[in-house]
């Protein structure tokens, strides 16, 4: 401020040197200027000073310019006149459009979608020459309406107003907007659950906007209320690829979305192309791991249609991922993990024996592992190491199935050794499990 105070006094300064300046250069010509101007008007003859002769060339010319600029603004007042009217209505509309716009988003809906029609009418009343912007307004106007008309349920309103944001006159003039109004119209077709409708009006997206993450998103939910999770997964890869969502939110999808699509398997050729989609970081996933071999297990159950696969060793491939990182999976998941390793026991070869061993080694004291071994060693007939690890096993295993299974192998090792006994208390036990 006191800038702008010190740059004005310097300003008034300037104007007053210059104004004194034009006032000494004009004293000293006009001052002792005795030149005459003669005007001959037969018979008369008028002789006027030279001075008085600029004087009034000067006053003429600028009472000249001020009179046709009067009456330049005298003849443009009805135009000015116009421009106004059309200026206010142009301001009433926006204003209505902006008030539907703030209704909308403070959830008043009824108002908003009152507001929006007051727009529509509004913006419909004026030329698009007068205002370069009036299609898109009315286009967004019809928007508002169509979105408040979606929230309040009234599907034929809605529809009207989408229809009418959609006219090819509109649409023309602003393609931006209409791809604003086809991705909104995929959702509200989303929330009414009509997986065709919405396939449809995505389908009318131009291929640049069929790409944007948005779009992807819609064509992600749409994928996965279809039931389609092969379609979803590879959506939801490539939103992760852009950095559509955090890492642990990208996780999260992902693994639902596979283990639904596992779950989703009807055959092992299905699951085998599943699992051989996968990158290296889904198949580290112990959840994924798990249901694959679970599902697999479940194809390979007596009466089920499936081919026949050495279950050995696709248990063995498919929790390799997993295995290695056996120490640092949570108390529930060790548990689906030894249950699943357990399903290719009968398949077991002499490398997989070796990397239970090894492993039990690195866990010595792992309830859940001292179980695994011990089923191990009993499916190659070693009495001995099956007894005492599922013996040690009993002792720290929580209540449920594998403890039940843990009494039910310690009877038949006790039948084995004859003692029947320790064989019928074991039985005993596993039925209280029961």
């Amino acid at each position: 401020m006191r800038h702008q105070r010190q740059r004005g006094a310097v300003r008034s300064v300037i104007w007053l040197l210059a104004l004194t300046g034009i006032a000494v250069g004009l004293a000293l010509f006009l001052g002792r200027n005795q030149a005459t101007v003669t005007l001959f008007w037969a018979p008369y003859r008028f002789d006027v000073s030279f001075n008085l002769v600029l004087l009034s060339l000067v006053v003429g010319f600028l009472f000249l310019y001020v009179a046709l600029r009067g009456i330049a603004r005298l003849r443009s007042m009805p135009e000015r006149a116009r421009r106004w009217r059309e200026l206010q209505a142009e301001r009433s509309a926006v204003g209505s459009l902006l008030d539907a716009l703030s209704h909308l988003l403070a959830g008043r809906f009824v108002r908003a979608q009152s507001a929006g029609k007051e727009a529509v009418s509004q913006i419909e009343g004026l030329n698009a020459r007068q205002w370069g912007h009036r299609r898109q307004a009315l286009l967004l106007s019809h928007l508002l309406v169509a979105e408040s008309a979606q929230s309040l349920r009234k599907e034929g309103e809605r529809d009207e107003h989408l229809e009418a944001a959609l006219d090819p006159a509109l649409t023309k003039a602003t393609p931006e907007s209409q791809e604003g109004v086809l991705l909104r119209s995929v959702r509200w077709a989303i929330e009414d659950r009509d997986v065709d409708l919405a396939r449809a009006r995505l389908d009318r997206l131009p291929q640049g906007a069929a790409r944007r993450i948005q779009a992807l998103r819609l064509k992600l939910r749409i994928a996965r209320l279809a039931g389609e999770s092969g379609e979803a997964l590879e959506v939801a890869r490539l939103l992760s690829k852009h950095k559509a969502f955090s890492a642990e939110a990208a996780r999260s999808v992902l693994r639902g979305l596979v283990l639904d699509a596992i779950k989703a398997c009807h055959d092992m050729q299905q699951l085998r192309g599943i699992w051989k989609g996968l990158d290296a970081k889904e198949r580290s996933m112990p959840d994924i791991a798990l249901a694959a071999v679970n599902r697999a297990a479940a194809l390979q159950a007596p009466g089920a249609a499936a081919e026949g696969v050495n279950m050995g060793r696709l248990v063995r491939d498919w929790l390799e991922p997993v295995w290695s990182d056996f120490g640092e999976l949570s108390e529930s998941q060790q548990l689906r993990f030894v249950g699943a390793l357990e399903k290719g026991l009968t398949d077991m070869d002499a490398d997989m024996l070796g990397r239970i061993e090894r492993t039990l080694r690195e866990h010595p004291n792992n309830a859940f592992w001292q179980y695994l071994a011990g089923q191990a060693f009993m499916q190659r007939q070693l009495w001995g190491k099956a007894a005492q690890l599922l013996g040690q096993a009993s002792h720290h295993l929580p209540e449920g199935d594998l403890l039940r299974r843990t009494w039910c192998s310690l009877a038949v090792l006790a039948e084995e050794r004859g003692d029947d006994a320790e064989a019928s208390q074991a039985w005993k036990k596993a039925a209280q499990m029961g």
